[in-house]
Parts: structure tokens; C-alpha cells; sequence
């Protein structure tokens, strides 16, 4: 999710692209690209209201990197100069030592396309962005961070399932985690009503295969299931009002509502969401969807943690790891974003 360019006010006003990234370097374990796989190198600097960033930021926990890999949490609202650090003392990161996530994208390259992008990964020692690449981000956690894992860490990208695991991603992407934001920023009839019912039309093919099976893939939690969680975890408290994909909620659709509430319960995942941050985030920084800013009191979150009973499906959440264990007391979700 980008910040900065044309500023906030551009959002809703303007024909809506999804940016590709421009920093796609990558960090690997034989360090190919100048960029090996360190302990407490790289700094992951997030929103807790982007999707995109919160893909990381559950990986992250989920594979117990923590510990080798610091985290930045963003102001969820922020300016037209980019993401800020304001919720950090002083108004600057500890670590990184700056104002604005920017900082570190000027001292790799000036005048880079793409606005300032979440989730980013930023080498500490030099103050550089190293990628924003946050399709591969993932992936790279998963495969090529496995020396830094913990004891018991999922595989989330099992090498026997990648083809279909690529396959429904690519499926969710097109149509789910971008298809809700083709529709909230479009511009014309026609372009809204394509797109909003590509959203529902794939929520349906997917609400077919998860009445059959647990998860989306195989019969443990991996990288697909992560990148439906953070559109579906949204939904209801943004997508379906602020961006009109209103033909029904997620707690309308009995199957879905259960599988997100089988992730959110599960370790890892609804532990890493704030809902605060969300929705102030949605209605504040999209002024040209949302002009005065107000921010709805609802959904009711009672609800997220309910019974779902998906474990009648068979199947566990980790395969033959273990859970993770609570989130480190500075990374807690403050109260006011959690059910």
C-alpha cells in the first residue's frame, strides 16, 4: 500500500492501478543479490491497516522470526509525505532513526516510480530500502529464511504444492485483494460493477472449495491462506461500505465467515490484526471516497471470536510444527483494535 506521490487526497479521484514494485531485490540465503539472509540486519517496516504489509507481518510470527528480523509499525494514517513513524517517541523510529519511511527509499534512489510502498524492508547498518517487493517478500520468509526459523515453524510454501498453491493465489489476487480495490477506486459505472462482481464471483468459487476442505491448499495453513486471510479480516469493516463490495458481508456467507474465524483464532494471525488501525486508515486517508473522514463505529467484532467448528474438516493449522508463541509484549494489538 503506497503513501506519498499524488497525496491522499488522489484516492477515489484517480483511474486506480496497482503499482508494481519497484525495489525487487531480494534477500536469500546465498545472498545473491548482495542481500544475505542476516540476523538483525533488516528492519520490516508495516501498516497494520495494509493487507499487503500484514501478509509479512504474519509470516513473521507464524515462522518465529521475530527475533532475527525487527518490525516498524507505521501511523496507520499517513501524510502526503509517506508513511510516518508518529506512534514511535519523538516521532521518529528507534531504530532507523527517521521521520518518514521515505527517508530510507531517498537513500537508495531518487526521483523511484511507485510512491512509498508497505510492507518495506530497510538494511539498518546503511539506512537503504532494500525491497518493496511484497509479492516475493513472503515467499522469501518462507524459503529462504528457514536457517532463522523456530523450532516448529510451518512450511507455508511446501515444495510439493506450489504449482496449485501459485495457482489459487493468482486467482485470489486477480479478482479478491485486488479486485476490492478496483472496485472501491473506480471511476465509472461499468469499471465498479466489473469488478465488484469478479469479487463476488470468486468469493463464490472459494466458499465452494473451503465447504470441502479446511484450508485452501493441502491440508495445513500456507501462503495462500495468509493472502486470503488479510482481504477477508477486512471486508466487512471496510469493503463491503467504504468500497461498496456490498452484494453480502463475510458473516453472511457461512463458510467463509467460518474460515476466517478459524484463522483469526489460530495463532499468529488475529493476534497481528487491529481493527483500529483499519478503519481509521480506510476512511481517513481515502478523502477522495470518504471526504469527511468520519470513521463508522461498526462492525460488531463480538463475533470474531465465536466457535466455527472447521475443525470437523479434518486437517492442522501446521502440519507437523507447533503453534508460536504470544507476540512479543511490544508488538501486542493495543486494545481498541482487538474484538
Amino acid at each position: 500500500m503506497s503513501g506519498g506521490g499524488d497525496g491522499n487526497s488522489a484516492y477515489g479521484r484517480t483511474t486506480f492501478t496497482r503499482s508494481r514494485s519497484h525495489f525487487t531485490d531480494r534477500i536469500t540465503a546465498d545472498g545473491r543479490d548482495g542481500w544475505p539472509v542476516t540476523a538483525d540486519r533488516y528492519r520490516l517496516v508495516v501498516s497494520r491497516a495494509c493487507p499487503w504489509a500484514s501478509r509479512a507481518v504474519i509470516s513473521r510470527r507464524l515462522l518465529g522470526l521475530e527475533d532475527a528480523l525487527s518490525m516498524a509499525i507505521a501511523d496507520p494514517i499517513q501524510d502526503d509525505r509517506s508513511w510516518r513513524f508518529t506512534l514511535d517517541p519523538d516521532g521518529r523510529d528507534p531504530v532507523l532513526g527517521i521521520r518518514y519511511l521515505s527517508e530510507a527509499y531517498d537513500k537508495r534512489e531518487t526521483d523511484y516510480p511507485g510512491g512509498v510502498s508497505v510492507p518495506a524492508v530497510v538494511d539498518v547498518p546503511s539506512g537503504e530500502l532494500v525491497t518493496n517487493d511484497y509479492q516475493q517478500l513472503t515467499l522469501d520468509l518462507a524459503t529462504e529464511w528457514t536457517a532463522l526459523h523456530r523450532p516448529g515453524a510451518p512450511d507455508l510454501y511446501p515444495d510439493r504444492l506450489r504449482d496449485e498453491i501459485d495457482a489459487v493465489m493468482a486467482d485470489v489476487y486477480r479478482d479478491v485483494n485486488n479486485g476490492v480495490y478496483r472496485a472501491g477506486f473506480a471511476r465509472e459505472q461499468g469499471e465498479y460493477e466489473e469488478a465488484c462482481a469478479g469479487v463476488f464471483r470468486r468469493l463464490e468459487l472459494l466458499t465452494d472449495r473451503l465447504a470441502r476442505q479446511r484450508y485452501l491448499v493441502g491440508s495445513a495453513i500456507t501462503e495462500a491462506d495468509i493472502r486470503l486471510f488479510t482481504t477477508l479480516v477486512r471486508f466487512d469493516a471496510v469493503y463491503h461500505g467504504h468500497f461498496k463490495c456490498n452484494r453480502w458481508k463475510v458473516t453472511e456467507n457461512q463458510v467463509l465467515w467460518g474460515y476466517v474465524r478459524d484463522l483469526f483464532q489460530t495463532p499468529g494471525f488475529g493476534d497481528t490484526v487491529d481493527f483500529d488501525h483499519i478503519k481509521r486508515h480506510y476512511y481517513r486517508v481515502h478523502t477522495g471516497i470518504n471526504p469527511t473522514q468520519i470513521v463508522p463505529l461498526g462492525p460488531d467484532l463480538a463475533g470474531w471470536r465465536t466457535p466455527h467448528h472447521r475443525e470437523e474438516l479434518g486437517g492442522r493449522p501446521f502440519g507437523d510444527g507447533a503453534p508460536p508463541g504470544p507476540a512479543p509484549a511490544d508488538e501486542e494489538v493495543p486494545a481498541a483494535g482487538r474484538p
